[in-house]
């Protein structure tokens, strides 16, 4: 499935968080927090209003409840507003 954001929205591929702690305890998926860094994928054009600062690549952070989950061919995806992203991680 091929997915396009549109205007200022941007598709984002969620980074896994570590499922085993420094010491070997293993963390079940329902009791780890959501990360909320991820992978830009693809990127809207903007409006006239909101420019688009983010690419194709960059990794970035975002607001902890921003966006709208979708899953594609089974990985998660967010899809976000511009105005939600906080930080380009380098």
């Amino acid at each position: 499935m091929k997915v396009k954001p549109l205007a200022d929205r941007v598709l984002v591929k969620l980074e896994k968080n570590e499922a085993k702690t420094a010491g070997g305890i293993i963390i079940p998926d329902t009791a780890q927090e959501k990360t909320q860094q991820g992978l830009v994928i693809d990127v809207g054009c903007g409006t006239e209003k909101v420019k688009m600062t983010v690419k194709s690549g960059d990794r970035i952070m975002y607001d902890k409840y921003a966006g709208t989950q979708i899953k594609i061919d089974g990985e998660e995806h967010l899809i976000v507003k511009m105005a939600d992203i906080v930080a380009i991680v380098e």
